[in-house]
């Protein structure tokens, strides 16, 4: 049901390339290309287009015109009275956690005193409006939710918006999980747009057939989706800040013979029931524990509700058991790999933790599986993707926020550096630039 991969050959003939473990272990084929013209063409309808254009395109993909592609307010508190009190303790409890661990991230303003005289200032400032994506497909999100909101509100983001795709079973409307969730969170500007619509809605606005705005634009998109969701992003970068364009949801576990293989395999299973393009990789130096955890997938994954889009995200080229000859050689190819997240159960978790470099995010040990990381840890699971990792973090309260320099410096301070200066804008040769720190001390230029 999942390949095994030998490593082994490869490691000891020296250190593998990333280029080399990318073919080995490649991700599922998906090109965000093949739908570029589709989307160009979504994006162009959004934007010389209204209100109409738009429920005409969630009408298309959806299967159902909803009444308008605001929610009312009496659908989402409707969605919140009705919503199953189980459910609404788990999300108050999870919103807490998420809510403490990001409170920590807060940025605080810092003042350098560069020469005397001369001062800058980094000062936090959060994004005036942001629309959160909050995907409708496989399942029901409200777990991305709380993970979009909850860093925007404490970042200090004044104007938050939804956007999450019409269902035919809830009279065109979002699921009333996700609506009760944003309920909870305190917001109430939610819209019933899904895809690559959503995307271009976000930052081009929709208006009615007057010329009104019904949603104001946005600057900045953040929340995972499908692949016309990571092509609309590609597309609108620029004109729109984005978060990520966020491919196939993947795990990579390493572990030794230390490791429960029951632990191991549903951790696997686990992520290959978001998406039959799903990753699920084992790294291991023990044949045993490989063998354990194959008997394992192969005896779960009939028993659960998704098992053919688990088998196939298994079956999957992305999916493997990779074996290597040692714990270091298993860092150096999660390393290399990139994982969103990233699984460690070994005898001595924190030493091969220190060692990473590339994850989304790292659970350390048999009673830290990415499903509690998924909802409840406290950390976020909005993550880079596709081996972004290596250059990219998951959201956090600073996706929301920018750093502005204050610069102020006195006559004294800048006539002390005032020839360094003039010095290499003659360099680079833009000599008005030494001209105007120059112009700065002639002699009466009070005056004038």
């Amino acid at each position: 049901m999942i390949r095994r991969l030998d490593l082994r050959p490869h490691l000891s003939a020296g250190s593998i390339s990333r280029t080399e473990l990318r073919a080995l272990i490649p991700r599922a084929p998906i090109s965000i290309d093949s739908v570029a013209e589709q989307v160009a063409a979504i994006i162009e309808s959004v934007r010389s287009g209204d209100e109409n254009s738009v429920l005409g395109l969630v009408e298309k993909f959806d299967g159902i015109r909803p009444q308008s592609v605001r929610v009312p307010g009496d659908v989402i508190d409707a969605a919140e009275g009705a919503l199953d009190s189980k459910v609404k303790i788990a999300l108050e409890k999870s919103i807490h956690r998420i809510r403490k661990v990001h409170e920590s991230q807060r940025r605080s303003e810092s003042r350098v005193e560069v020469v005397t005289g001369g001062v800058i200032t980094e000062r936090w400032v959060p994004i005036d409006r942001v629309a959160l994506y909050v995907p409708g497909g496989k399942a029901v999100y409200p777990s991305s939710v709380m993970m979009n909101v909850i860093p925007a509100q404490i970042a200090g983001v004044k104007s938050i918006a939804i956007l999450s795709p019409a269902q035919k079973e809830h009279d065109g409307w979002p699921h009333p999980t996700i609506l009760a969730a944003a309920k909870m969170l305190g917001v109430d500007e939610i819209y019933a747009i899904g895809g690559a619509v959503a995307i271009a809605a976000a930052t081009f606005g929709v208006k009615d057939s007057s010329g009104s705005m019904v949603m104001e634009p946005a600057d900045m998109v953040t929340g995972p989706g499908n692949i016309y969701v990571a092509a609309a992003k590609r597309a609108l970068r620029g004109l729109i800040g984005i978060d990520s364009e966020a491919g196939p949801t993947e795990i990579a576990i390493i572990a030794d013979e230390s490791a429960d293989p029951v632990a191991v395999a549903t951790d696997l299973i686990s992520q290959a029931e978001h998406d039959a393009i799903a990753a699920a990789v084992l790294i291991t130096d023990s044949l045993s524990l490989a063998e354990k955890v194959e008997a394992e997938v192969v005896r779960r994954v009939p028993r659960t509700k998704h098992s053919a889009r688990i088998e196939e995200a298994l079956r999957g080229v992305q999916s493997c058991l990779a074996l290597v000859n040692s714990m270091a050689e298993a860092v150096e190819v999660a390393n290399h790999y990139g994982a969103e997240h990233l699984e460690i159960q070994t005898t001595d978790d924190a030493r091969w933790a220190r060692e990473i470099r590339n994850a989304g995010a790292i659970f350390l040990g048999r009673y830290s599986p990415v499903s509690l990381g998924d909802y409840s840890a406290g950390s976020n699971h909005v993550l880079p993707t596709g081996g972004c990792a290596c250059h990219s973090s998951g959201l956090s309260v600073q996706s929301f926020l920018k750093g502005l320099h204050f610069v102020e410096y006195s006559e004294s301070a800048l006539e002390e550096i005032g020839d360094c200066v003039i010095t290499l804008a003659e360099a680079e040769d833009l000599p008005a630039h030494g001209e105007a720190i120059a112009a700065r001390f002639e002699k009466g230029l009070g005056d004038r």
